[in-house]
């Protein structure tokens, strides 16, 4: 089958690669793949940076989410067949959906929204799974909390806004100029355009901030919360909790609690909570995304749709940061 493919670590383009098609075990699908999304995870991934959590074998075939069509079931698989329209996210240990075939845990995949087409579908796996368990395992906000999402008009924002608003919650969120409409019209309550105005000195008393920018942003999310608000952070360091979640030996636990004593401690010293997140596949929470795009509550927001052969250059438009929405590849026609 044909894959796209890095060779090693590095700011490298990707290349074509024909692989073997996947086999399965007893509790897999195998899928055709239809379409994938590119997430900033990948060319984290492809730089390297996610080394201390993530050990992959080379050559490696990037993409994290997908969707597309069954064609093969193990023995102890019940709730597909064959024809079935799916999409998912796999596990860490099995990332490669920029190509034609991805083998996938049965858990790890859902029935795919029965009003969306492929290239839609593909974009809600991961930002759909992250932002749900952001808001509700991580920062367990209730109806009426209010809450923080920065980089509202950006893949992870865009779904969050709206499920946020599914959930009951007061949004604000931060964007450019160019964003404020895309927002606007996804339900934010307040919308800072960051170009001009500073969030820290206009919101408070917030319940929580969904951090997806790191840096200055993150910093500056502990002083709008009130006290036992969380910041729920997918860019910045990543905590002893997770390399103890990850199974991660003693040694990189400690690096972690040294690499992350600067937020932990500003947690602590305005009496909130600091969680790195680091998303699970989920079918299950998959499904429940599903009936709440069936029921038109969340809409997939799509940027730009390019060719399989195309796959490098929607690593470089994405990675640019100035898409409205989701970056997609189209797989197979």
């Amino acid at each position: 089958m044909r894959a796209m493919v890095i060779d090693k670590y590095g700011k490298r383009p990707v290349r074509e690669a024909q692989v073997a098609i996947p086999e399965i075990n007893d509790n897999d699908v195998r899928v055709k793949i239809k379409a994938a999304s590119v997430n900033p995870i990948d060319y984290k991934i492809r730089d390297g940076k996610l080394k201390p959590l993530l050990k992959f074998k080379f050559p490696l075939i990037l993409g994290n989410d997908f969707s597309g069509v069954v064609t093969a079931v193990g023995a102890n698989v019940r709730d597909y067949q064959v024809g079935d329209k799916v999409f998912g996210r796999p596990s860490k240990d099995n990332i490669g959906t920029f190509a034609e075939f991805i083998a996938i845990d049965k858990d790890e995949i859902a029935h795919m929204p029965r009003n969306l087409s492929f290239e839609e579908a593909a974009s809600i796996p991961l930002v759909g799974l992250t932002a749900y368990q952001a808001l509700n395992e991580v920062m367990q906000l209730q109806p009426g909390s209010r809450v923080l999402i920065q980089a509202g008009s950006g893949g992870v924002g865009t779904f969050s806004i709206q499920l946020a608003k599914t959930m009951g919650l007061e949004v604000a969120t931060t964007v450019s100029d160019r964003g404020v409409e895309l927002v606007k019209e996804l339900g934010a309550d307040q919308i800072i355009n960051y170009k001009e105005q500073d969030f820290s000195q206009i919101l408070s008393h917030y319940d929580g901030v969904f951090d997806t920018l790191g840096g200055q942003n993150l910093d500056k999310a502990f002083h709008i919360l009130k006290r036992g608000g969380t910041v729920a952070s997918i860019s910045g360091m990543p905590t002893e909790k997770v390399a103890q979640q990850m199974n991660l030996g003693r040694m990189k636990q400690w690096m972690f609690r040294l690499a992350s004593r600067k937020l932990t401690k500003k947690a602590k010293q305005t009496e909130t909570h600091y969680e790195f997140l680091f998303m699970h596949p989920s079918g299950k929470q998959l499904t429940e995304i599903k009936r709440l795009i069936e029921d038109g509550k969340i809409q997939p927001v799509v940027d730009r749709v390019f060719n399989f052969e195309e796959t490098q250059g929607a690593l470089e438009y994405s990675e640019e940061g100035h898409a409205k929405g989701k970056v997609v590849i189209r797989t197979n026609t």
